[in-house]
């Protein structure tokens, strides 16, 4: 179907036995992509006992649910185009999460500035973020209207000439990272005893009329191995390639997908206020100045694109700076050589028929499913991180009315563990002083770091430092990252490639100039703990 190239020849225990498993198996789902819907559908399926395998053709989270604005938001900006009940839907979705993940999904405040001839007076919109507070049941901290000299002193960053008034509401932001938060669901559904690969791309798909279900054959991109399963039903969760999956084996939808390239720049921090600054763009669109640890990450832009391989341009790259410098108080204006890092993916918007004269800022974020009754072929358009525990019920729904039966239809299949097993992980760490062993360079206590990341499972890193004392130091330099998570993950998240663990386990290629990174004393030891006999090469790859 797509072109490929190979990847590492590493290949970690955890995916060697998934492969085993799914070589030959009779599945009741595939879901083919691992992005935000598809480790979702994953993880509700099989929380609900159903026999489901999940397989990415790269890395889970590897493509638009890893370039986000790490934002779990109820889409205030969908107020302005009157999509009331979208708003309402989003608000609720983000309140559930927050219930859910209160670790990783938190409240924030966003403050916006509103500059002189905006299209509406800046009351009307401190009365819109009132309105979007009560749409989503007052959950959080209300609305506070700025004037300007409230903003001048509360965020001198901000730029106050041409200012006059403003806001600030609260919305949600995601900790560590999008495509951290992606991977858990995916953790969640081979907990249930789901099958999940990286690297595993779908060759073709057939379906068998006598036999009512879909021959998949998939290729390792490890090594190169072709294999066969059995689906009696499919969950096209490709992204941006959902068209691209449907037009080859003949299903056609009413919906398909419009792209839009965002991208966003990380610069070192310019602001101590923990805070998301939100100004509208010189193009009218929402601006972020949103913080990430001693990093600060700004944009986005919003640009229709025909391909879903995207790079940042000298333009986007310009646009981004140049609105950053115009909406900031900076004591000197940012430039290429402050940038560390770049995040650039495209949103793919679920549309029906012909998008000619329609705002292209406006076009929404709302998911749509369709199905394939005859074939049991399920696809998912659109989407975003808020809405991802509807489209897990909505896909328990679907495969249902197809006939798969759901063993547990009730299961809680999200969320952290309860509270007390919270506190439970909390005593023990506070018995063994773990918090006394965070270096002074960190941003936060151990023991809230290891539960957030890894839940449960965090337990074992407190078997692996009282053991030995020296699993809590961090490894990298400017890498929040210990011995113990580093050898956690090598067993539990199925690293390939370096990039799997720098850029989508963790932000450590986002938040660390690369330059840094390949000189670090501690690159060769990270990579031994992760990917093992072949750190070298590995190393040796990343380097290049």
């Amino acid at each position: 179907m797509l072109e490929d190239t190979s990847a590492s020849l590493y290949s970690p225990p955890a995916r060697e036995q998934t492969l085993a498993a799914l070589e030959n198996a009779c599945l009741d789902t595939l879901v083919v992509g691992a992005g935000i819907n598809g480790a979702v559908a994953a993880a509700a399926l099989a929380g609900c006992g159903v026999k489901v395998g999940v397989v990415d053709r790269g890395d889970f989270a590897g493509g638009v649910s890893s370039h986000s604005s790490n934002l779990a938001w109820g889409g205030i900006k969908y107020l302005e185009s009157g999509e009331w009940r979208l708003v309402r839907k989003l608000c609720r979705s983000r309140n559930r999460l927050m219930d859910a993940y209160p670790s990783t999904v938190r409240e924030i405040r966003f403050f916006t500035s509103i500059g002189k001839g905006f299209r509406m007076w800046s009351v009307f919109v401190w009365l819109g973020a009132l309105l979007y507070w009560l749409m989503g049941n007052c959950r959080m901290a209300a609305p506070r209207y700025l004037t300007t000299g409230k903003i001048r002193s509360e965020a001198p960053v901000v730029a106050a000439e041409g200012v006059v008034g403003g806001l600030e509401y609260s919305d949600c932001y995601l900790y560590d990272n999008d495509s951290r938060f992606v991977f858990n669901f995916v953790r969640r559904a081979a907990d249930a005893g789901g099958l999940a690969a990286n690297y595993l791309a779908v060759e073709a798909l057939e379906w068998l009329s006598d036999q009512s279900c879909w021959r998949a054959t998939l290729r390792d991109r490890v090594a190169g191995r072709v294999f066969s399963l059995n689906a009696k039903t499919i969950v096209n969760a490709t992204g941006p390639n959902t068209d691209l999956l449907n037009e080859s084996v003949g299903v056609a939808t009413e919906h398909r997908h419009v792209l839009s390239k965002g991208i966003h720049l990380i610069v070192d921090r310019v602001t101590d206020a923990a805070k998301v600054l939100t100004f509208f763009a010189s193009d009218g669109r929402l601006f972020f100045v949103i913080p990430m640890g001693p990093k600060t990450c700004i944009g986005t832009t919003d640009t229709p694109v025909d391909d879903p391989s995207v790079g940042v341009t000298t333009k986007d790259r310009d646009f981004v700076l140049a609105n950053a410098n115009a909406l900031l108080n900076l004591p000197k204006p940012l430039t290429a050589a402050d940038v560390i890092a770049e995040r650039v993916g495209v949103r793919p918007l679920a549309v029906a028929g012909d998008v000619a004269g329609r705002d292209w800022v406006q076009l929404s974020r709302e998911h749509q499913v369709e199905v394939d009754s005859e074939r049991a072929f399920v696809s998912v358009f659109g989407g975003k991180l808020t809405d991802c525990l509807n489209v897990g019920d909505e896909l328990v729904s679907v495969i249902s009315d197809l006939g798969v039966e759901i063993p547990d239809p009730d299961a809680k299949w999200f969320g952290e563990s309860g509270a007390g097993c919270r506190a439970k992980f909390m005593a023990r760490a506070a018995a063994m002083e773990l918090d006394k062993l965070t270096p002074s360079s960190a941003s936060e206590p151990l023991s809230i770091r290891f539960w957030r990341r890894y839940d449960r499972a965090a337990f074992d890193l407190l078997d692996d430092i009282a053991s030995n004392i020296t699993e809590a130091e961090h490894v990298l330099t400017g890498a929040e990252y210990t011995r113990a998570e580093l050898r956690l993950i090598a067993k539990r998240e199925w690293i390939v490639e370096l990039s799997d663990f720098m850029r989508r386990r963790s932000k450590v290629s986002q938040v660390v100039r690369r330059d840094a990174l390949l000189t670090d004393s501690g690159l060769e030891e990270l990579a031994a703990l992760l990917v093992g006999a072949s750190a070298k090469q590995q190393v040796a790859a990343y380097r290049a």
